[in-house]
């Protein structure tokens, strides 16, 4: 029996949405992870981008546990000296663009390269309830249901 390699041509894609209100955001970023690189399925090829299109609505209603919401923070620099800056995961979640709190989980929990800069191509995350892609009638996933861990009150 020879090795099953996926090709462009066997790779099928399908969208699935997610409701991300009271999940924990390390739970849902390890699933939302897998599921944009394809490890879920059974044709999962390591150098191939079969995995889904992911929308997941509500960012702003994630949760953190513990104290995370206000000790972790987000660096970045501004490229001059001295320049570094942090955010508390409170004032993102809070601020113009709650989303990327969900965008910094999942893109950290994909390992690096160009097939990963693709594969986050497929993640569309939106801060409410609305979101653009009824057109494609996706799937709802939830993950509040699949494990009593998953969804804080």
């Amino acid at each position: 029996m020879k090795t099953f390699t996926a090709t462009p041509s066997n790779i099928e894609k399908e969208w699935v949405v997610i409701d991300a209100s009271g999940i924990v955001l390390g739970r849902l970023a390890s699933v939302v992870a897998a599921r944009l690189r394809g490890k879920h399925k059974p044709t999962f090829t390591p150098h191939m981008d079969c995995g889904d299109n992911i929308v997941v609505i509500n960012a702003e209603k994630v949760k953190l546990t513990g104290n995370k919401r206000t000790d972790k923070k987000y660096y970045w620099h501004t490229g001059h000296p001295g320049g570094i800056k942090h955010r508390t995961a409170d004032q993102l979640l809070d601020g113009k663009y709650p989303e990327r709190v969900i965008e910094a989980a999942v893109r950290r929990m994909m390992p690096g390269g160009p097939l990963t800069r693709k594969q986050l191509k497929n993640l569309r995350v939106y801060a409410g309830e609305a979101h653009e892609q009824e057109a494609q009638q996706p799937r709802t996933l939830d993950l509040a249901a699949a494990n009593i861990k998953n969804a804080r009150s």
